[in-house]
């Protein structure tokens, strides 16, 4: 008897209330915007941040620990991209459900190849991630990986709608399939580019695109570059050219207009996620965008 409650009491422990939608919680806009492909309108979907906000750094306000406190599920990149205010934004709201080990918790990091893993932590060095650099979603390869698991979880938790869930992720899987390859030879005059990035924000796009990473403007990551680095790096492109540098719309654009003035380099502000720029409405116009604007460097005259 005892065993039966407890079956019971774990079954609404993870599925919600009849009729009722689910609640999603994201860290970012591409989890969002994911949510919003698979689950469609089984689901109420939040995002703690937005395009123009460094995902690095939020604030766990009110509001925040509000919407983790009711939500059923929560979405968030992980590799310690969040680690300076999600475990605070967890134990404040005190949602049982949505805790790291639980089906209600979903960490994307932990279903793709990760990269940049670093042999030896040390904070000193900056804002450096012991299990690899967490902006996996600028590889649309990852959302693709990130896609089969955000849809099982949906199922797992309002079992009830599990057919519509992965009819919706075939749905989302084809025409993603599609335009990754309209992308990829849209991209295809684009490798070997050599680039300067401001942030490490782009492993996974340089190593989908096949581009050249020459120079990074932050010496340590996550902290001011300065003077006497940036002379540095403005040395280096003498030596070995590059013809753009990248940085996310969110990002400080101080220290990449100094190169750019400096090197007579152009600079091109990528969206980086969803909402970062007024086309880049979602996970589709997000790498449209992208590339287009990549695409606008592919030569040294820029068209």
């Amino acid at each position: 008897m005892q065993r039966f409650v407890y079956l019971i009491l774990l079954l609404f422990a993870v599925t919600p209330a009849a009729g009722a939608n689910l609640r999603i919680f994201t860290c970012e806009p591409e989890w969002a915007a994911l949510a919003t492909e698979l689950a469609g309108e089984n689901t109420n979907i939040f995002s703690a941040t937005t395009g123009l906000q460094n995902p690095h750094k939020v604030t766990a306000r009110p509001s925040l620990i509000a919407k983790m406190r009711r939500a059923d599920l929560v979405i968030c990149t992980g590799a310690d991209l969040e680690a300076g205010w999600l475990p605070l934004l967890r134990r404040k709201a005190n949602n049982p459900k949505v805790l790291p080990g639980q089906p209600g918790y979903l960490e994307a990091a932990d279903h793709v190849p990760m990269r940049e893993i670093p042999s030896r932590v040390d904070r000193a060095e900056g804002d450096v991630h012991p299990h690899g650099n967490p902006h996996i979603h600028t590889d649309p390869r990852n959302i693709r990986r990130v896609a089969q698991v955000v849809s099982e979880r949906l199922a797992t938790l309002d079992p009830a709608n599990a057919t519509q869930y992965r009819q919706r992720l075939a749905d989302f899987n084809g025409r993603w399939d599609a335009a990754l390859r309209q992308w990829e030879s849209v991209a295809a005059n684009l490798r070997g580019m050599p680039i300067v990035t401001q942030h490490k924000s782009w492993i996974y796009l340089i190593e989908w695109l096949g581009l050249e990473r020459i120079a990074v403007l932050e010496a340590k990551p996550g902290l001011p570059p300065s003077a006497a680095h940036l002379s540095q790096v403005a040395a280096k492109l003498e030596r070995r050219p590059a013809r753009v540098i990248l940085r996310a719309a969110y990002q400080d654009r101080r220290a990449s207009d100094w190169l750019a003035d400096r090197t007579g380099l152009a600079v091109a502000a990528l969206p980086y996620t969803v909402g970062g720029n007024e086309r880049a409405t979602d996970l589709f116009g997000l790498f449209d965008e992208t590339l287009r604007v990549l695409n606008q460097h592919a030569n040294p005259e820029g068209g």
